[in-house]
Formats: structure tokens, C-alpha cells, sequence
């Protein structure tokens, strides 16, 4: 099961891809954004012009969801802009929070043990000089060659093998929700080819980094499906959902929406795959369209 195409629009019959027009929308009933790159600025602070439309957008009864490919405990640079529910999508799909209470963890859609150690053996036999970091509900775990990340300096750090061993000693026992794969020579687009390609059998594949970085998670768990799963528990279908994005983490979260945002600064294949393009994250392109919406 290989997962690297996800639906685009037909080149021979491509939707409108247009600014935010002036005049106002109809309002959706929920409103998924990720954040890097699209809602974030690039020094990763939220615009006040952005705050003030999140907010007018809760005001006026419309949900708002981040659904990020970020950790839980990196969630604190707009826990105080989710009003309402509180709630958010971490990590690709894997993990719900609960951004009021201090990012509580409230459902986990978790890679299997199992099937992580399938992706590291394939891997490693598909991409030599591939390494490996574990993010787990409680931190992340890294294999000493991973570029680990300066937010996390109280991480471990273990060969892979020992990180996903099966915890019966009492270490490492809190679920997986995402195994992450780092080539430092690889071309991003190509690494996650090859990496569906070798291992997709085994768990979802995804990139959101300008590096060759994989995001690997649980079989059928993406941004798209557990926010369907949000939607369904509260009666919101997809054609009442505006989302935004601009990675191809994003991409299955694109085409399940009604109404699809790409920003300008996003990925080739997510400007293929929208029906609309708003400005770029340095821009406020998000809160444009939602400033249109009401």
C-alpha cells in the first residue's frame, strides 16, 4: 500500500485558483489551519491581525481547529488563541489535545511497535545512512545521528532499536504516534517516494521539513482522518469545513475539506491540489479569507 498521490485537480480542467475576493463568503462551520507556514509567520508568531480573526471567527459561532504536524508540548504558541472546544490536531492526526488544559492528550491514534520496526528495517536497507527519532506521547527519543531538535533538550538518545524495544523493562512504555526518518543527503520529495515506496505497507508516510525528513505514522491515521473524526462526532460535513495548508503533510486534509486553501508560499503539489490560493503565512493569508468569511 503505497501512499504518495493523493487526488489533485486535473491539469486539463484546473479549478479556479484565485485570491480571497473582497466581498463576503458564505461561512463554513469549521475551520481546520495548520500552522507552520500557514498560519505562523516565519518567526513563528501569530499576527494580530490573525488573532483578531480567529477570534471573530469563534465569536461568530464558526469552530477552529489547528491540526499540526507538531508535538503536543510544542503547542503553547497558540494555546491561547483556541477558544470554545480548546481542542487541537497534533502530530499529523496521531494525537487530540486539549489545548486548555495545559495540552492534555486526549485521544491517540498510535504506530504500532510492530509495524515502526518494519519501517526502520526497510528503510535502512532502501536509504543507508538513514537515522531515526521516536516521538512518543511523552517526548521524543533520538538515535545519536539525528539532527535532534534545540525545543526538546531533555530527550533521550539510544540506537533505534532499543527505542522501540517493547518496554518490558518499564522504559519507554507510552504510545508511539510518530516514528520520524532523516537522510542528510537526500532530496525531500524523492526520500518520501522511496520511503512509501519501500515501507508504505507498514504505516502513513509524509513530509513537512525542507529536508529529506519523513513523518511516519499509524496505518490510515493522517490530519484528513482524525478531523473527520472531530467532524463526525459533531455533525460537520466536509463541504462545511475550510481548510489551509501548505505542505504535503497537509494534502490529505486539502481534498477532504469542501473548501481547500493553499497558501502562496506552499508546496507545488499543494497549490495543484486546492480550489483557492490566499496569500502567503507572512501575509496573513489565512486571516484574509476568514476576514471574507465575515
Amino acid at each position: 500500500m503505497v501512499h504518495v498521490t493523493y487526488p489533485t485537480r486535473s491539469s486539463e480542467h484546473p479549478a479556479p485558483r484565485t485570491q480571497p475576493s473582497p466581498g463576503r463568503r458564505t461561512a463554513p462551520r469549521l475551520i481546520a489551519t495548520d500552522l507552520d507556514g500557514t498560519l505562523l509567520r516565519n518567526d513563528k508568531t501569530v499576527s494580530d491581525r490573525t488573532i483578531a480573526a480567529l477570534a471573530a471567527a469563534e465569536a461568530a459561532g464558526i469552530e477552529v481547529f489547528f491540526v499540526t504536524g507538531r508535538p503536543a508540548r510544542w503547542m503553547d504558541i497558540v494555546s491561547e488563541h483556541v477558544h470554545g472546544h480548546g481542542l487541537a490536531i497534533c502530530a499529523n492526526g496521531a494525537a487530540v489535545v486539549d489545548l486548555h488544559a495545559g495540552g492534555r492528550v486526549l485521544r491517540v491514534r498510535e504506530l504500532a511497535r510492530r509495524d515502526a520496526v518494519n519501517v526502520v528495517r526497510a528503510l535502512r536497507a532502501a536509504a543507508p545512512g538513514v537515522s531515526f527519532a521516536v516521538e512518543r506521547t511523552a517526548g521524543i527519543h533520538y538515535e545519536p545521528e539525528y539532527p535532534s531538535f534545540p525545543q526538546d533538550p531533555g530527550a533521550s538518545y539510544a540506537p533505534v532499536d532499543e527505542l522501540l524495544a517493547d518496554g518490558g523493562d518499564g522504559r519507554l512504555t507510552d504510545p508511539i504516534v510518530k516514528l520520524l526518518a532523516h537522510h542528510p543527503t537526500g532530496d525531500p520529495d524523492a526520500f518520501l517516494t522511496l520511503g512509501c515506496t519501500a515501507a508504505g505497507a507498514h504505516a502513513e508516510f509524509t513530509r513537512s521539513s525542507p529536508s529529506a525528513l519523513l513523518e511516519i505514522s499509524g496505518r490510515g491515521v493522517s490530519k484528513a482522518s482524525t478531523l473527520a473524526l472531530a467532524c463526525q462526532e459533531r455533525g460537520i460535513a466536509p463541504h462545511e469545513v475550510a481548510a489551509f495548508g501548505d505542505m504535503p503533510n497537509d494534502l490529505a486534509m486539502l481534498t477532504w475539506a469542501g473548501r481547500s486553501y493553499a497558501m502562496a508560499n506552499a508546496h507545488p503539489d499543494v497549490l495543484l491540489s486546492t480550489d483557492h490560493v490566499t496569500g502567503s503565512n507572512e501575509d496573513d493569508g489565512v486571516a484574509s479569507v476568514i476576514e471574507s468569511f465575515l
